[in-house]
């Protein structure tokens, strides 16, 4: 089977989008503002954004708190060409804490990391229909430690249980994860050692 290249799929998109002269309606789930920072530049030049902070992985609050601040002073100090808004959600880590019961000791990237983005990528897109949004998208493929392919699978599903389309990605490609470096030192944003979870803290702190 050939692997899809999702930033194709996604530059295809944008030409189209361009060709046909629209720019349409993109919910962006973020997970950190280090990871948004690129896409956030990329992405605002071709769709109007309201960003989704959806995380309820995160632990413990304070930590949930500080990144979302710092989410909201990334938009507020950037300049973009199209709106680019934001949108939380209530913080509950019991829906977390659900859907991880008997995969504590799952390594990362392991059964608990795919049922977190599902839960994540299942309330973007809902999110992104209550909202009447075009389309919707997550910053995680950023991140060279996630899976791409599956995030992209997950986010196809749950578009199509949702009515709304999907915007492939893969925004790792093009150098991506290194430009959000440069972002990240260029604004002062916090970027932290652990994915967001008590579980991968935990591993952290055992590592250190």
């Amino acid at each position: 089977m050939n692997k899809i290249n999702y930033q194709k799929e996604l530059d295809r998109i944008i030409e189209r989008n361009q060709r046909d002269g629209v720019t349409p309606k993109l919910l962006l789930h973020v997970c950190c503002a280090p990871c948004s920072s690129y896409c956030l530049e990329y992405l605002s030049d071709f769709f109007d954004i309201t960003v989704y902070y959806y995380n309820p992985n995160i632990s413990p609050e304070s930590e949930y708190r500080f990144r979302l601040s710092e989410e909201d002073r990334y938009i507020s100090l950037r300049g973009f060409k199209n709106p680019v808004r934001m949108t939380d959600s209530v913080y509950d880590p019991n829906e977390f804490f659900e859907i991880a019961r008997g995969l504590e000791r799952e390594p990362e990237g392991g059964k608990r990391c795919e049922k977190c983005f599902r839960l994540r990528l299942e309330a973007s897109a809902k999110k992104a229909a209550e909202l009447g949004m075009d389309c919707f998208t997550t910053t995680l493929t950023i991140s060279p430690l996630k899976n791409a392919a599956l995030l992209n699978e997950i986010g196809f599903e749950a578009g199509e249980n949702y009515g709304v389309a999907w915007l492939p990605c893969d925004f790792k490609k093009r150098e991506g994860y290194k430009r959000s470096i440069v972002l990240s030192r260029e604004y002062d944003l916090y970027r932290q050692n652990y994915c967001g979870c008590a579980f991968s803290k935990n591993n952290k702190d055992d590592q250190a």
